[in-house]
Protein backbone atom coordinates (compact mmCIF):
# COMPACT_ATOMS: atom_id res chain seq x y z
CA UNK A 1 0.00 0.00 0.00
CA UNK A 2 1.71 3.17 -1.19
CA UNK A 3 -0.42 5.40 1.01
CA UNK A 4 1.53 4.33 4.08
CA UNK A 5 4.78 5.53 2.54
CA UNK A 6 3.37 8.75 1.10
CA UNK A 7 2.23 10.15 4.47
CA UNK A 8 5.39 12.22 4.56
CA UNK A 9 5.57 15.11 2.13
CA UNK A 10 9.28 14.52 1.47
CA UNK A 11 8.64 10.84 0.68
CA UNK A 12 5.67 11.60 -1.56
CA UNK A 13 7.87 13.80 -3.78
CA UNK A 14 9.73 10.75 -5.07
CA UNK A 15 8.84 7.31 -6.27
CA UNK A 16 8.51 4.89 -3.41
CA UNK A 17 8.34 1.14 -3.22
CA UNK A 18 4.93 -0.15 -2.17
CA UNK A 19 4.53 -1.66 1.27
CA UNK A 20 1.69 -2.58 3.58
CA UNK A 21 3.80 -1.85 6.64
CA UNK A 22 2.61 1.13 8.65
CA UNK A 23 5.53 2.48 10.60
CA UNK A 24 7.23 5.72 11.43
CA UNK A 25 8.60 7.97 8.70
CA UNK A 26 12.10 6.88 9.70
CA UNK A 27 11.18 3.19 9.31
CA UNK A 28 9.36 3.71 6.01
CA UNK A 29 12.20 5.78 4.56
CA UNK A 30 14.74 3.12 5.58
CA UNK A 31 12.56 0.29 4.25
CA UNK A 32 12.03 2.12 0.96
CA UNK A 33 15.78 2.68 0.51
CA UNK A 34 16.59 -0.92 1.48
CA UNK A 35 14.07 -2.39 -0.95
CA UNK A 36 15.37 -0.23 -3.79
CA UNK A 37 18.96 -1.20 -2.98
CA UNK A 38 18.04 -4.88 -2.82
CA UNK A 39 16.08 -4.83 -6.09
CA UNK A 40 18.77 -2.89 -7.95
CA UNK A 41 21.45 -5.25 -6.66
CA UNK A 42 19.44 -8.35 -7.55
CA UNK A 43 18.58 -7.21 -11.07
CA UNK A 44 22.12 -6.03 -11.85
CA UNK A 45 23.82 -9.10 -10.37
CA UNK A 46 21.30 -11.38 -12.04
CA UNK A 47 22.09 -9.90 -15.43
CA UNK A 48 25.85 -10.16 -14.89
CA UNK A 49 25.88 -13.65 -13.48
CA UNK A 50 23.39 -15.12 -15.95
CA UNK A 51 25.99 -14.49 -18.65
CA UNK A 52 28.65 -16.32 -16.61
CA UNK A 53 26.36 -19.26 -16.02
CA UNK A 54 25.36 -19.55 -19.68
CA UNK A 55 28.81 -18.98 -21.17
CA UNK A 56 31.08 -20.61 -18.59
CA UNK A 57 28.77 -22.75 -16.45
CA UNK A 58 29.94 -20.84 -13.38
CA UNK A 59 27.64 -19.75 -10.60
CA UNK A 60 28.01 -16.34 -8.98
CA UNK A 61 29.54 -18.00 -5.91
CA UNK A 62 32.02 -19.98 -8.00
CA UNK A 63 33.10 -16.86 -9.88
CA UNK A 64 33.45 -14.99 -6.58
CA UNK A 65 35.70 -17.70 -5.12
CA UNK A 66 37.93 -17.73 -8.20
CA UNK A 67 38.09 -13.93 -8.21
CA UNK A 68 38.97 -13.73 -4.50
CA UNK A 69 41.70 -16.35 -4.82
CA UNK A 70 43.07 -14.58 -7.90
CA UNK A 71 43.32 -11.23 -6.09
CA UNK A 72 44.18 -12.39 -2.56
CA UNK A 73 45.99 -15.68 -3.01
CA UNK A 74 45.40 -18.85 -1.02
CA UNK A 75 42.70 -18.54 1.64
CA UNK A 76 41.13 -20.86 4.17
CA UNK A 77 37.47 -21.76 3.64
CA UNK A 78 36.65 -19.61 6.69
CA UNK A 79 38.47 -16.61 5.22
CA UNK A 80 36.64 -17.09 1.91
CA UNK A 81 33.32 -17.34 3.75
CA UNK A 82 33.94 -14.07 5.58
CA UNK A 83 35.27 -12.29 2.49
CA UNK A 84 32.36 -13.34 0.29
CA UNK A 85 29.60 -13.10 2.94
CA UNK A 86 28.62 -16.71 2.25
CA UNK A 87 27.79 -19.41 4.77
CA UNK A 88 30.53 -21.95 5.34
CA UNK A 89 28.18 -24.81 4.43
CA UNK A 90 27.36 -23.18 1.07
CA UNK A 91 31.00 -22.47 0.41
CA UNK A 92 31.98 -26.07 1.15
CA UNK A 93 29.81 -27.20 -1.77
CA UNK A 94 31.08 -24.40 -4.03
CA UNK A 95 34.72 -25.29 -3.30
CA UNK A 96 34.04 -29.02 -3.79
CA UNK A 97 32.51 -28.33 -7.20
CA UNK A 98 35.39 -26.07 -8.23
CA UNK A 99 37.83 -28.73 -7.08
CA UNK A 100 35.93 -31.41 -9.02
CA UNK A 101 36.25 -29.22 -12.14
CA UNK A 102 39.99 -28.79 -11.62
CA UNK A 103 39.82 -25.04 -10.92
CA UNK A 104 40.92 -25.03 -7.26
CA UNK A 105 42.86 -27.33 -4.98
CA UNK A 106 42.51 -27.77 -1.22
CA UNK A 107 45.78 -28.39 0.57
CA UNK A 108 46.91 -28.51 4.18
CA UNK A 109 47.81 -25.15 5.61
CA UNK A 110 51.61 -25.21 6.04
CA UNK A 111 51.26 -23.15 9.24
CA UNK A 112 48.59 -25.41 10.74
CA UNK A 113 48.45 -29.00 9.50
CA UNK A 114 44.89 -29.38 10.83
CA UNK A 115 43.53 -26.63 8.58
CA UNK A 116 43.15 -26.38 4.80
CA UNK A 117 43.73 -23.58 2.33
CA UNK A 118 42.19 -23.21 -1.10
CA UNK A 119 44.42 -22.35 -4.06
CA UNK A 120 43.76 -21.73 -7.73
CA UNK A 121 45.06 -24.42 -10.04
CA UNK A 122 46.81 -23.28 -13.23
CA UNK A 123 43.56 -24.03 -15.09
CA UNK A 124 41.56 -21.94 -12.59
CA UNK A 125 44.04 -19.06 -12.87
CA UNK A 126 43.84 -19.09 -16.69
CA UNK A 127 40.04 -19.13 -16.55
CA UNK A 128 39.67 -16.22 -14.12
CA UNK A 129 42.29 -14.16 -15.96
CA UNK A 130 40.31 -14.70 -19.17
CA UNK A 131 36.95 -13.89 -17.55
CA UNK A 132 37.85 -10.74 -15.61
CA UNK A 133 38.15 -8.29 -18.56
CA UNK A 134 34.79 -9.36 -20.02
CA UNK A 135 33.14 -9.29 -16.59
CA UNK A 136 34.53 -5.82 -15.84
CA UNK A 137 33.21 -4.53 -19.18
CA UNK A 138 29.77 -5.98 -18.40
CA UNK A 139 29.84 -4.29 -14.99
CA UNK A 140 30.76 -0.98 -16.66
CA UNK A 141 27.85 -1.37 -19.11
CA UNK A 142 25.42 -2.26 -16.32
CA UNK A 143 26.54 0.75 -14.27
CA UNK A 144 26.33 3.11 -17.25
CA UNK A 145 22.72 3.84 -16.27
CA UNK A 146 24.39 6.13 -13.72
CA UNK A 147 26.64 9.05 -14.54
CA UNK A 148 30.27 8.86 -13.39
CA UNK A 149 29.42 11.21 -10.52
CA UNK A 150 26.42 9.07 -9.53
CA UNK A 151 28.58 5.92 -9.62
CA UNK A 152 31.08 7.57 -7.28
CA UNK A 153 28.29 8.70 -4.95
CA UNK A 154 26.72 5.24 -4.95
CA UNK A 155 30.11 3.73 -4.13
CA UNK A 156 30.61 6.21 -1.29
CA UNK A 157 27.15 5.56 0.15
CA UNK A 158 27.49 1.78 -0.07
CA UNK A 159 30.90 1.90 1.62
CA UNK A 160 29.45 4.11 4.37
CA UNK A 161 26.52 1.76 4.90
CA UNK A 162 28.71 -1.35 4.89
CA UNK A 163 31.24 0.13 7.29
CA UNK A 164 28.52 1.22 9.69
CA UNK A 165 27.43 -2.39 10.09
CA UNK A 166 31.01 -3.64 10.45
CA UNK A 167 31.73 -0.98 13.06
CA UNK A 168 28.62 -1.93 15.07
CA UNK A 169 29.09 -5.66 14.68
CA UNK A 170 26.01 -5.96 12.49
CA UNK A 171 22.61 -4.30 12.64
CA UNK A 172 20.82 -7.40 13.93
CA UNK A 173 22.84 -7.40 17.15
CA UNK A 174 21.68 -3.87 18.00
CA UNK A 175 18.05 -4.91 18.36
Amino acid sequence: MRAAVSRSSDLSQRTTVGTNYRGTQRQLRALDAYLKLKRATSSTAGELHTALLIEERLTESQFSVLDALHHLGALSPGQLSAKLFKSSSNLTTVIANLERDGLVRRTRDPRDGRAHVVNLTPRGRRLIQRLIPTHVERVARAMSALSPREQEELGRLCRKLGRSHSDRGGAARRM
